[in-house]
């Protein structure tokens, strides 16, 4: 179960095999609310990326920021098949964790 102040790896993407976003967060359920709520301006918002399909917990901030510059320096096919290793549907994560279901945009 995520804690409050818990150094998490997270992506975020639009759809299945859509557009990808890696971010570090101390706070996991206050960050995918920000994102979800379009409370932070930028990439998330401007291309609808919400839905949680995957996140690494453990470790120390400065673990899950070098791990987040790490998966962001792979090429697309890596992030996928990281993703997919634990979530072959694409599922939303954030759906586990008490968040709404999202508007489906596409299907796939």
């Amino acid at each position: 179960m995520q804690r409050d102040f818990d150094p998490t790896v997270y992506i975020l993407a639009s759809h299945k095999n859509g557009t990808l976003y890696i971010g570090a967060t101390s706070n996991l359920i206050q960050r995918l609310h920000r994102h979800r709520s379009g409370l932070i301006d930028g990439f998330t918002k401007d291309y609808g990326v919400h839905r949680l399909v995957w996140f690494e917990s453990g470790g120390s901030m400065e673990e899950a920021i070098r791990r987040e510059k790490q998966i962001k320096k792979w090429n697309r096919q890596w992030k996928i098949d990281l993703i997919e290793r634990d979530n072959p549907e694409w599922r939303d994560f954030a759906l586990d964790l008490g968040f709404e279901a999202l508007e489906s945009r596409r299907i796939d």
